[in-house]
């Protein structure tokens, strides 16, 4: 049975989503939860920002990610749910691959993800880190989708 449960954290509604989804199952299969937050460097190019704005541009991104698990470790709280939390900095990295190595590393019985559900042109041109993560983990994957 699931005992160690992964969810990625983004801040987003989709994110928290998942979240409550992975803290019912928690709660019912006695699991722990341990979150990730990807903070992506590569995603501030220095080419594309001025050297004086990127350590705090790439500090703020930090600042966010550290919110963001702050903000779901506060919702595990208020149901009575024990989490650990974890900030991982890449540099070009995809947040998928991050998530999955993240899910050996520790290592997870399940990751559950909130998914946006895009299809089509727009989920061509923004690809999917949720499908991404479904295609190559270890462990199964439970999608949670923002209008489900």
């Amino acid at each position: 049975m699931y005992t160690r449960i992964l969810v990625p954290v983004d801040g987003s509604d989709t994110a928290l989503k998942g979240l409550a989804e992975a803290l019912k199952l928690a709660r019912a299969l006695q699991a722990r939860i341990k979150l990730i937050h990807v903070v992506n460097e590569l995603i501030n190019d220095p080419a594309m920002v001025p050297s004086v704005y990127y350590e705090h541009s790439i500090e703020n991104m930090r600042e966010c990610g550290r919110k963001a698990l702050r903000s779901a470790q506060a919702l595990a709280k208020q149901q009575h749910t024990e989490v650990d939390a974890e900030l991982v900095e890449t540099i070009g990295a995809r947040a998928c691959d991050c998530i999955v190595a993240a899910a050996k590393r520790w290592p997870a019985d399940l990751i559950v993800m909130g998914t946006h559900g895009r299809r089509g042109l727009q989920r061509l041109a923004l690809g999917s880190d949720a499908e991404m993560v479904l295609r190559s983990a270890p462990v199964p994957v439970l999608m949670v989708r923002e209008n489900g």
